[in-house]
């Protein structure tokens, strides 16, 4: 059993997403980072980003009220929760990435002339991508074997490794929403910029509840158990 503890502004961005899977929608909105750095209450996030701590609240309030705040994993079986992590986000980002990468390529190409087109864009993100395959291919091959078998303890130095991983992963996108200008596309971006633009945004979004269901759920857990 879990329980639910009230929302206010002292509680821990990570625990709110935890709590309430609806509340990692409205972080990322705002740009408050829930995965990598979510062990930081909603009061200090706020002020540091600029934030009304009491807004960002009355949207938690309502996006928990609506109804659609999804599955809680924090008291699934492991199988559950490895098998969604593959499946959600494994399996999303190997789809996603070749297609994302291919629109930035051709908008560098196309629109190389324009003082807003995304230099670089193209080869950030194909070295993303190669960095997080090459982080799937170690959970699929040692950390996640190691969880189902009931050795989660036993996995504290892969556990570790990953976490070093994820902190690059959320540098890496950091420039990429810097080299895609927030991902706001220019008045004259044609429908491939803005397309691109809007996967980056989702992509972006995937990659930090990725991270934080694994930080911030599957790997204490596995430490516990």
């Amino acid at each position: 059993m879990h329980t639910t503890q009230t929302i206010h502004s002292d509680r821990l961005l990570a625990d709110l997403a935890v709590e309430h899977p609806a509340a990692s929608r409205v972080f990322h909105r705002h740009g408050l980072d829930f995965c990598c750095h979510g062990r930081v209450s909603v009061k200090d996030a706020c002020a540091k980003a600029g934030l009304d701590a009491g807004a960002v609240l009355a949207e938690l309030e309502a996006a928990t009220r609506a109804g659609d705040e999804g599955t809680r994993f924090d008291s699934v079986s492991f199988p559950q929760l490895v098998e969604h992590i593959l499946e959600h986000f494994h399996a999303d980002h190997r789809e996603e990435l070749p297609r994302l990468l291919e629109m930035a390529r051709r908008v560098e190409k196309v629109h190389a002339d324009k003082a807003d087109c995304p230099v670089g864009l193209a080869a950030h993100l194909e070295a993303v991508a190669e960095s997080l395959e090459d982080h799937m291919q170690k959970e699929e091959q040692v950390l996640f074997p190691l969880i189902l078998a009931g050795r989660g303890r036993q996995a504290g130095m892969p556990i570790s490794v990953m976490e070093d991983e994820h902190q690059d992963h959320g540098t890496n996108l950091a420039k990429l929403r810097q080299l895609a200008h927030e991902f706001v596309a220019p008045p004259e971006a044609c429908s491939t910029w803005r397309a691109l633009y809007m996967g980056l945004l989702e992509f972006e979004r995937m990659v930090m509840e990725h991270i934080h269901l694994e930080n911030n759920v599957l790997f204490p857990r596995a430490l516990r158990s």
